[in-house]
């Protein structure tokens, strides 16, 4: 056993974050934590790692055990190079790695000191003998996945977003028997996420992380800590199946809450006919009565629906014309052209550092391009969720930052609704609204500007990843909204279901700053992304294949009779060409239901229509493949 949790509990002023947590964790176990932002989630992690004290209750740890944790603000040497910081640790491997990478340093600056060439000589040993060269090839791996090639470069030299990743790397190198990770995935394109999940699957020592990307806990997790309102659950499986459980853990208490209910009722017309507690009998059923009563269980059945009305767009939303921009001669947009259409829904894909905020600080009218036109349209407005919470002054509570914004704001349906009211739709009750922002946390901050952005009405919506930092239940509300959204989204997002979810296309940036664009959401990309590596690889194994002699060919030709075989029409070649794309994006559709199908287990009414559109989703599909099939069989004959 690793680690025994027991009735842990912790509280923040006059509010219980997280009370009477109990579970266990075994090597191998991965734990994903999940929970409205405030709910204690990077505070659990702290007590763990014991950075902060438990107000009750006991962690009891195994003997030996190594916990390693990824804080969200890890703070580094700046004098250091990248190995250095990444071999910083109390165990002898690390202490003889990180000995050697400053002895080498210091040899390069005093390239004859004899003393400093002993003592590299005496650490290679002691690092042959402890095998850590293997250690040090993981640690440049690891590294240059993340990103960062120039080990040698010091700690001052390296983005913000570097240093963020190099945090994750630190973590990821350090030998451990536990590892805490808070967000791993923020600051992180998809392509590394994607290599960072693989990489944790592997992994043999037990996890507990936060994270908020959904495809990331469903890969990873293998169980699910829920906090609520200062409760806990635990459930076995992944995300998917934490939602199914969850749903028949809530059918369970809201059975047993009518039933509450009911029994209430009955005792309350009993007492009310007079009913005195003169026997013993009768004091235990009055009793019973009040100690019910106070059993209520806090079902929240709300449905959030945030479709704003918006300002009309014209015929002119964004227009982009043969957009540049450069920085120091380097290329960060090639010829870009666009026109922007009204109901677009867009995601900006590529790698950090490319350019993706830039391209929207372009659209927004923010940042000129070096040469080419930008048209917005007159009836455009545009809301822009950047990733800083800008002008919020924390001196003021969270009603009157938004009631700067507007009072009350129109809902598609023409329903007008107060600021407050949108507020508690948007997961701030009424308490939490009086609460200085300067008391709120992280993720609660996000939310509240997200908030501000949407009550300015606007009909153009851009993202900058707007996942970051928002809980699972806020990234429900905001693709709620999204449906339902009349006007143009354009978003940059590392998080994958949100892309697959929303993107009607994207845009993704290529080497030399241009950017190709795709129809469907990121599954379809990889996908063909996929299925171009696999031809160009299929190419390079037919030219080795090819080398029957031109004599052999004719040999062949004149002595066998060949049938005549059917090829494309122009009409099946044009076919041919969409229905990649028309069976990614039905897949994704099908998906997307599935999941919906998992997140309304107990609205049956919405459950039947998600099972009519699940059957007719398959049905085409099973049509597509088919005919895809059929078509492939003749493309290879047209060849």
């Amino acid at each position: 056993m690793i680690l025994t949790i027991e009735n842990l509990c912790k509280t923040y002023g006059e509010k219980i974050l997280f009370e009477n947590v109990n579970f266990s964790l075994s090597s191998g176990d991965k734990i994903g934590i999940v929970g409205v932002n405030g709910t204690g989630k990077s505070t659990f992690i702290k007590v763990i790692a014991g950075l902060i004290p438990q107000d009750s209750g006991n962690i009891i740890a195994g003997k030996n055990i190594k916990i390693e944790y990824l804080s969200q603000d890890k703070i580094f040497n700046p004098e250091n190079t990248i190995l250095m910081e990444v071999f910083q640790g109390n165990q002898p491997i690390m202490q003889a790695l990180y000995d050697y990478e400053i002895t080498l340093a210091q040899s390069q600056k005093n390239p004859h000191d004899h003393k400093l060439q002993e003592k590299i000589i005496k650490l290679t040993s002691k690092i042959d003998e402890l095998n850590g060269w293997q250690l040090e090839s993981d640690a440049k791996t690891i590294l240059t996945k993340l990103g960062i090639m120039d080990f040698s470069a010091q700690i001052k030299t390296l983005s913000g977003g570097q240093q963020k990743r190099l945090a994750l790397a630190t973590a990821l190198i350090q030998p451990c028997d536990l590892l805490l990770l808070d967000e791993p995935t923020n600051h992180l394109d998809s392509e590394t996420i994607a290599w960072l999940e693989e990489y944790l699957q592997k992994l043999k020592c037990a996890l507990i992380m936060v994270t908020h990307d959904r495809y990331f806990l469903d890969s990873v997790a293998t169980k699910i800590l829920e906090l609520d309102k200062g409760k806990s659950y635990v459930y076995t499986g992944n995300y998917t199946q934490f939602l199914e459980l969850k749903t028949a853990r809530e059918e369970r208490e809201e059975a047993s809450e009518q039933k509450r209910q009911n029994f209430l009722r009955n005792e309350l017309k009993w007492i009310r006919r007079g009913a005195q507690a003169r026997s013993t009998k009768q004091r235990a059923r009055i009793q019973r009565f009040e100690e019910i009563k106070n059993q209520k269980v806090n079902i929240d059945n709300s449905k959030i629906e945030m479709g704003l009305a918006g300002s009309r767009l014209g015929r002119t939303v964004i227009e982009l014309e043969n957009v540049n921009y450069t920085v120091d001669n380097k290329t960060i947009i090639k010829n870009f052209t666009y026109t922007v259409l009204r109901n677009d829904r867009i995601g900006i894909l590529g790698p950090n550092g490319s350019g993706k905020t830039t391209l929207l600080n372009i659209i927004a009218g923010i940042l000129p391009p070096t040469t080419g036109n930008v048209n917005i349209g007159q009836t455009v407005k545009i809301g822009y969720f950047a990733q800083k919470n800008i002008d919020m002054d924390e001196r003021l509570r969270p009603i009157e930052y938004i009631k700067e914004v507007a009072h009350h704001i129109t809902l598609a349906d023409g329903t007008q609704l107060s600021a407050s009211q949108l507020m508690e739709r948007f997961l701030f009750p009424g308490t939490l609204q009086w609460t200085p922002i300067s008391k709120l946390s992280g993720g609660e901050k996000r939310r509240l500007f997200l908030l501000r952005v949407l009550m300015s009405s606007p009909n153009v919506l851009l993202l900058d990843e707007p996942t970051n930092d928002l809980d699972l239940q806020t990234m429900s509300i905001l693709e709620e909204f999204i449906d339902n959204f009349n006007g143009a989204i354009i978003f940059v997002s590392h998080d994958r279901f949100f892309i697959d979810r929303l993107a009607d296309k994207v845009f993704v940036y290529q080497q030399d700053g241009s950017l190709c664009q795709y129809p469907g959401g990121y599954s379809y990309y990889k996908g063909i992304e996929e299925k171009e590596l696999a031809a160009l690889e299929k190419g390079k194994n037919t030219e080795t294949k090819n080398t029957i002699s031109d004599t052999e060919k004719t040999s062949k030709n004149t002595t066998t009779k060949t049938e005549p075989v059917k090829k494309l029409s122009f009409k099946e070649q044009k076919e041919y060409a969409e229905i990649e794309a028309i069976i990614a994006e039905t897949e994704g559709k099908l998906k997307v239901v599935q999941l919906q199908m998992s997140q309304n287990a107990s609205d049956y009414g919405k459950l039947n229509e998600l099972t009519k559109e699940e059957t007719a989703l398959q049905e085409k599909l099973d049509y597509l493949m088919e005919r895809w099939a059929y078509l492939e069989e003749l493309a290879e004959n047209s060849k």
